[in-house]
């Protein structure tokens, strides 16, 4: 009797443990990576498909804030004088094993070396080992002037030398193209002379290993076993990459994704609406912009662009975009960031004043190109929309406008072209929390050529906002980023668009997944319910 009842309680253990399957969560991706080594790049489709999936870095931002904590640092410290930040390595940090590449060892003080070093340094092997590598965040916050060394001081400690003080280092090596990458990996595909797999078979220490791309289509990822903070609940992650807004949608009604971003305005209620769906929402700290090449005639002309800035109707582009969720931007930071400018006002809509002020310029008969982007952003959901509105705006003023666009990939490497035609649409969602992380990013000498479309380099603006990042004292800082807004809005690079809120829906049966105020989509706390 004993040994038949415990047969059968057995065999029921074994039934239920055949029967267990894995968890598998779908994320309708809007768009395609460029890559999977984030350090090349600045979309945050790319980093969602790389950084916050399978890297790791040393210091991280606590899901869903902006708070900064420790990664692959247990801790930190830094130099009274702000020269030098000393790193202490957590240990047992594993990389990914795959059928491409087993580790050795465990992370140490090389590999973070190595994630550096390969983007700073001219003789390192892979400083150019993709075509056009111009690491463009690294270059565009100015590292390689910041950066004296980084010191091995042992296995686990490294400490990086600086040659002026940036207040917001340890925060910005938070971000995506801080991310750390195996050295040993590096080294096994330099000697079998495949380099270009360190951007296309990636390894990190991240919460999901890569498993296979098919470009355009799919992304697939597993957990990680031994994440350093600890194995995520989903073991199967999917990125279904599906561009159009509304496909995704569909997609997320019929459970073939669970996560869907980025829906069309207009569709918010009716989902909203849905009792299997949650709608998450949040006011993104983010700008959409038209940034006009101002090396190229006759847009190098300040007056011509605060001429065109007038002409756009913004009310316009906000009702038949955003859907009302949105508000009109003024400053290239958004009115939820510190050190915002409350005292500047915003360009007025006047096509009357616009035409008049081009007439004055001496610009008659001007055709020029209004770049719009493929894909859905949190910083604007219909990019080729918002074209034709400005397209039609221009028109009113006598300025005929043609409306153009590439894929993704390609959008994003021509419109960083010193001498690209026209205005390109484009945005930004803050990655670190400062100021710095817009005004310099996107606005410096040293991001024209990458993160910086409009190509414009104005020293006042510069001097401004190097002073802020190498003071630690946060009313000064204030004072200087007001200052430099100003300087922004005399001088018009942009037309600023809007500032968005940003929707997230999602299958009910999602627990976990908290919205990223940094704009990014993250797993490694997400759930879902059998």
């Amino acid at each position: 009797m004993k040994k038949s009842l415990f047969a059968s309680l057995g065999l029921v253990a074994m039934l239920m443990a055949t029967s267990v399957q894995a968890k598998t969560l779908v994320y309708c991706s809007e768009g395609s990576p460029e890559g999977f080594d984030p350090a090349l790049y600045t979309a945050g489709t790319t980093f969602d498909a790389s950084s916050k999936t399978i890297y790791s870095r040393l210091a991280e931002f606590e899901n869903g804030t902006t708070n900064v904590i420790p990664g692959m640092a247990e801790s930190w410290s830094s130099s009274a004088d702000g020269l030098e930040y000393t790193f202490k390595l957590r240990p047992g940090v594993k990389f990914h094993t795959t059928d491409y590449f087993t580790p050795t060892r465990d992370m140490n003080a090389d590999d973070i070396i190595f994630s550096f070093d390969r983007q700073m340094n001219e003789d390192n092997p892979y400083f150019q080992y993709v075509d056009g590598a111009a690491w463009e965040y690294f270059n565009g916050m100015d590292m390689p002037s910041l950066i004296k060394e980084i010191v091995k001081v042992d296995d686990m400690t490294v400490m990086f030398v600086l040659n002026k003080p940036e207040s917001p280092t340890v925060a910005n090596l938070a971000m995506d193209f801080a991310s750390i990458f195996s050295k040993e990996y590096a080294d096994q595909l330099a000697a079998s002379g495949n380099m270009g797999d360190l951007n296309q078979k990636p390894i990190g220490t991240g919460p999901f290993q890569f498993v296979a791309y098919q470009k355009d289509a799919v992304i697939r990822y597993k957990a990680n076993p031994s994440f350093y903070a600890g194995k995520p609940a989903i073991d199967d992650l999917i990125f279904a990459i599906t561009t159009d807004n509304s496909v995704r949608i569909q997609k997320l009604k019929a459970n073939e994704c669970q996560v869907a971003p980025y829906p069309n305005p207009a569709d918010i209620a009716g989902l909203q609406a849905d009792s299997n769906l949650n709608v998450m929402s949040a006011e993104g700290l983010n700008v959409g912009y038209l940034a006009y090449n101002t090396k190229v005639a006759p847009f190098d002309n300040v007056n011509v662009r605060k001429a065109l800035n007038k002409a756009i109707n913004k009310q316009a582009i906000l009702d038949a975009v955003f859907n009302g969720a949105g508000v009109a931007a003024t400053n290239p930071i958004p009115p939820t960031m510190w050190s915002y400018n409350k005292s500047i006002k915003d360009d007025s809509y006047d096509p009357v004043a616009s035409k008049k002020m081009l007439e004055d310029a001496g610009v008659t008969d001007l055709t020029m190109k209004i770049w719009a982007m493929p894909v859905a952003r949190p910083y604007n959901p219909n990019a080729r929309r918002m074209a034709e509105l400005i397209q039609a705006d221009f028109a009113a003023v006598g300025v005929t406008a043609e409306v153009t666009s590439y894929e993704w990939g390609e959008y994003l490497k021509l419109s960083k072209a010193e001498d690209r035609d026209g205005a390109v649409l484009l945005g930004w969602t803050g990655d670190n929390g400062d100021p710095d992380n817009f005004l310099a990013v996107l606005l410096s000498c040293s991001g024209v050529g990458g993160s910086n479309r409009a190509q414009w380099c104005n020293k006042e603006f510069d001097d401004l906002t190097n002073k802020a990042k190498q003071s630690s004292d946060a009313a000064e800082r204030t004072e200087l980023y007001e200052e430099a807004q100003v300087v922004f809005k005399r001088e018009a690079p942009w037309a600023t668009i809007a500032h968005s809120v940003v929707f997230m829906p999602m299958s009910n049966k999602v627990t976990g997944y908290k919205m990223d105020p940094l704009g990014g989509h993250r797993f490694e706390g997400v759930d879902i319910a059998e």
